[in-house]
């Protein structure tokens, strides 16, 4: 009988074990600057927007979205920013839908995720979002701070807000040994804060300390997130672990017997010798 190989999927592109995202709401114009500081130290963000409100006071505008956030990610936050557990079914597909169509014609590719205005959400209003083609939806209350995934993509918590000692958790996750074998930092906020209060010195000390940590972390967006974990559903194990298939459209990373290996997308490996070949030549 053959060895027993062990093999876990705990492993982010890269072959790290954490990673990193961020996500903006409302777009404000000082959204400029904050893609500036993620765009010089290699960070990620998702930048949630009403497309209703484009080009209205302090707001950025339609024509600059799809340039601007090259290489980022665009989810929607409703045409107008209500609270949306008020609604009608009616208004509500308004809010949700027209702001999809509205910003995808923006940046030419579908829009799966986004942040509820004033962070509020219910059962319903999940249920709802599931039938909008909305994948993912990130509330305001902060995670338990054991930087594990979401149970429910549409109830995502946060790890902070980024006026809650941005810095000093980062450190601290950086320097953890969590009991989740795939630990994501998550933080969020308004660009318009650091405007407002005159602390830029917050995000800019972070993407310093983010840059040191460049090899060490997973520096994505939040459907990237979304997106490699579903791809590590995916991955078939002969119950011996030897035989591994990716059957995902994505290279994966995962372990085999404490070896951080990467597997290309249709591909089958054997966990004894780390050959792979595609099955679909």
């Amino acid at each position: 009988m053959p060895d027993y190989s062990v093999v876990r999927l705990n492993r982010f592109p890269g072959g790290t074990q954490k990673a990193v995202t961020a996500s903006y709401d409302d777009g404000s114009v000082h959204d400029r600057r904050l893609v500036s500081i993620f765009n010089e130290a290699g960070l990620k963000g998702t930048f949630h927007l009403n497309s209703g409100l484009l080009g209205r006071h302090d707001v950025l505008t339609e024509e600059e979205i799809g340039t601007l956030f090259t290489g980022h990610e665009v989810a929607i936050h409703s045409m107008t920013h209500p609270h949306l557990t008020t609604l009608s079914p009616i208004q509500l597909s308004y809010e949700i839908m027209a702001d999809r169509r509205n910003l995808e014609s923006l940046v030419g590719y579908p829009i799966r995720g986004m942040s509820y205005p004033f962070g509020t959400k219910s059962t319903e209003l999940s249920t709802r979002l599931e039938a909008y083609g909305i994948e993912y939806a990130r509330v305001v209350a902060e995670s338990r701070n054991d930087y594990a995934m979401p149970d429910d993509w549409l109830d995502w918590h946060p790890t902070c807000h980024h006026k809650d000692r941005l810095c000093e958790r980062f450190d601290a996750f950086v320097a953890s040994d969590p009991w989740v074998e795939m630990a994501l930092f998550y933080f969020w906020g308004h660009s318009f804060e650091f405007h407002r209060e005159d602390n830029w010195e917050i995000v800019e000390d972070f993407a310093k300390r983010a840059r040191i940590h460049q090899q060490d972390l997973w520096f994505a967006t939040n459907i990237e997130i979304k997106d490699y974990m579903e791809a590590l559903k995916q991955v078939k194990m002969s119950l011996d672990g030897i035989h591994i298939l990716n059957l995902s459209a994505r290279t994966i990373w995962f372990e085999v017997d404490g070896v951080a290996v990467k597997l290309a997308p249709g591909n089958l490996m054997n966990s004894r010798n780390l050959t792979s070949f595609s099955l679909y030549q």
